[in-house]
């Protein structure tokens, strides 16, 4: 494992950090990026922010040039990735774009569908949503029920799907449906570009804890696909939908307040000297260390053009328990004033929306169970968790 940055990632990341420098908003400051502005405040700033990326050749590092990207290793867009983390920007909303449909589309679809989503992936003119996820089938993706029933030349898409993010922005999705009910659940299932303004689709935001809608529930009536939407093959979806939830578990989050942010809570609520406070602090620290240090075995891989395999697992799972005990932490530090939200709470209930925020770590991209699995079949050698159907 390499530690740091190597001679090409230390350039890197000096070039990327002067141009963020002269062309980023400060973190600090207020912002279309920052948590109360509206929904289309905030669609709106991350297509500029996307655009301005793209038009500078900042977006699409790691994705081939003939795509509109930089031919890049995905190490170095990691490095990108925690320089702009620094500056008060976000490109969240195209996480599903470009860190999962766009690579899909790349190993899976043909030169036409290439042509016609990559490059707007990149230029932040397409926002794009995940539609896997149903009331009866998360982790359990091969029990899916939505259907796709063939109707002339094309298709008719019913069914509901569950905590689609971003969907109320949409413009485009990756679906999931049943082609075939007699084949086995795997082998039955077709993956489809679904156009989010298609007849017949209902999009219904739900709130969150935190008092966001960043999750939606969608409901499909008779939606209209053709076979130019088709991904894989019909009945091939499942090896399609692998490689997209591959790519969504390479997608490890770090924009979270940290040990440093504790430390400041700690010292302003006079804790610093306190044994119980210290030791909690001791306890962040070692976790954000080892984060960092499997932070470096992420990108030692990537430079090195090796699997990732069960890594991103352990990361995410690792990284779910460090918020939810920081959370904890950093609530019992403000006491009753933990209670408090939005402006009547100090640094405006940041540490508020990250206790109520954390949760979703796990069950995005996989739940802790699912996690759990992966690294004890994939890294142990464990036997492989029974399944009922298959």
């Amino acid at each position: 494992m390499e530690f740091g940055d190597n001679a090409e990632e230390a350039a890197f990341r000096r070039s990327a950090r002067t141009w963020l420098e002269l062309t980023a908003p400060s973190r600090r400051g207020p912002g279309d990026f920052s948590e109360g502005t509206t929904g289309r405040q905030f669609v709106a700033a991350c297509r500029q922010w996307q655009r301005k990326l793209y038009e500078a050749h900042w977006a699409g590092i790691a994705w081939p040039r003939k795509y509109g990207g930089q031919g890049r290793t995905l190490a170095l867009d990691l490095v990108f990735q925690e320089e702009q983390s620094r500056f008060g920007v976000s490109t969240a909303l195209f996480n599903v774009a470009i860190g999962m449909a766009g690579p899909t589309i790349m190993e899976h679809g043909t030169d036409g569908q290439r042509t016609e989503y990559l490059r707007p992936m990149l230029r932040g003119d397409h926002v794009w949503c995940q539609l896997f996820s149903e009331p009866g089938a998360g982790s359990d993706l091969a029990g899916i029920t939505t259907r796709a029933e063939r109707s002339g030349r094309g298709w008719r898409i019913t069914g509901h799907k569950l905590w689609t993010s971003h969907a109320n922005h949409a413009d485009f999705g990756i679906l999931l449906a049943r082609t075939d009910a007699n084949r086995p659940r795997h082998a039955g299932i077709t993956y489809f570009l679904l156009d989010m303004q298609s007849p017949g689709i209902e999009v219904r935001p739900i709130r969150q804890m935190n008092g966001a809608a960043d999750f939606s529930e969608v409901f499909l009536t008779d939606v209209p696909l053709s076979d130019r939407d088709v991904v894989g093959g019909v009945n091939g979806g499942w090896a399609v939908a692998m490689t997209t939830l591959g790519n969504e578990r390479n997608l490890i989050g770090t924009e979270w307040p940290g040990y440093h942010e504790l430390v400041e809570t700690a010292r302003a609520r006079g804790l610093l000297n306190d044994p119980v406070a210290r030791q909690s602090l001791a306890h962040a620290w070692t976790g954000a260390h080892l984060l960092r240090l499997l932070g470096f075995r992420v990108r030692t891989a990537l430079a090195k053009g090796e699997p990732l395999g069960p890594l991103p697992s352990l990361v995410n799972l690792l990284f779910a328990a460090h918020l939810r005990s920081t959370g904890d932490f950093a609530l019992s530090l403000l006491g009753p004033g933990g209670m408090l939200a939005d402006g009547d709470a100090g640094g405006s209930g940041s540490w508020q929306q990250h206790v109520l925020t954390a949760p979703c770590v796990r069950i995005a991209s996989g739940t802790d169970e699912i996690q759990r699995n992966i690294v004890g079949e994939r890294a142990l050698g464990l036997p492989r968790e029974p399944r009922a159907n298959v």
